[in-house]
């Protein structure tokens, strides 16, 4: 049974200052708890889980300590979720430790201006893992890829994916040699391009796009053609076309 306070502690990592005075978050849902187990054993805390999932996933968590194992009701579960239907399984995780040094060479980089939607950074996560891109870049601003609901979009994909933070105008200047392809909606025609071994393919605000500041810094301006009559395009979609056109 969960004690008034772990219920307190877990409600409490759902809001960013928590997270941040603590150093864990909140991975919730069967497969992507699955895949930090698997992946990242040793940032795992604590799982809470019901007795189906605990038993379906026994040789996936041999390795954690009976203390570490929590075997809830389907009603426990929803009253620490943050899901209007929780799934199987909550985990608490330390956040990994950020690294100083961000390398940029010889490698793919998505980084994010200002991106406000955990949505859609957890599934351009996912689009990072699906093509093999290093690396995720957020700008100071953009959403906080520890929220439940970025974790939960990216599908089991943030336990690959390294999420780092970054002034992105600050990086750029330091590796200038490194191309920079900025989604705008007036570049070059994306279709002209090769694809890319290095570089970084950059997305900005869902609403406002790419600052003039950073756009500044970028050696080239790229555009995904328009046939039909829509504005823009969904920040995670851009990202996903983008990929598929300058990764294969």
């Amino acid at each position: 049974m969960l004690s008034k306070a772990q219920i307190k502690y877990i409600h409490a990592l759902q809001h960013k200052k928590y997270r941040q005075k603590f150093g864990q978050f909140i991975a919730e849902g069967d497969k992507i708890v699955l895949e930090i187990v698997l992946t990242q054993p040793q940032l795992v805390t604590a799982v809470y889980a019901t007795t189906q999932w605990l038993s379906q996933h026994s040789t996936a968590i041999h390795q954690y300590p009976a203390a570490q194992l929590h075997e809830v009701t389907e009603t426990e579960l929803k009253s620490i979720s943050s899901l209007t239907t929780p799934n199987q399984a909550i985990a608490l995780v330390n956040m990994p430790a950020r690294s100083e040094n961000i390398e940029l060479a010889n490698r793919v980089t998505i980084a994010v201006e200002t991106l406000q939607d955990p949505g859609n950074l957890g599934t351009i996560i996912r689009i990072a893992d699906w093509f093999g891109v290093a690396q995720v870049i957020c700008s100071p601003g953009s959403v906080d890829p520890y929220n439940a609901k970025t974790i939960q979009a990216t599908m089991g994909s943030y336990a690959r994916i390294p999420v780092l933070e970054a002034d992105l105008a600050a990086l750029f200047q330091t590796n200038t040699s490194i191309p920079v392809y900025a989604a705008t909606l007036h570049g070059q025609n994306i279709t002209l391009f090769d694809p890319i071994k290095e570089g970084v393919i950059l997305i900005g605000n869902e609403s406002k796009g790419l600052s003039d500041d950073l756009l500044q810094y970028c050696t080239h301006q790229i555009t995904i053609p328009r046939i039909g009559h829509a504005e823009s395009l969904n920040a995670a979609v851009a990202t996903g076309i983008i990929c598929g056109r300058l990764l294969l």
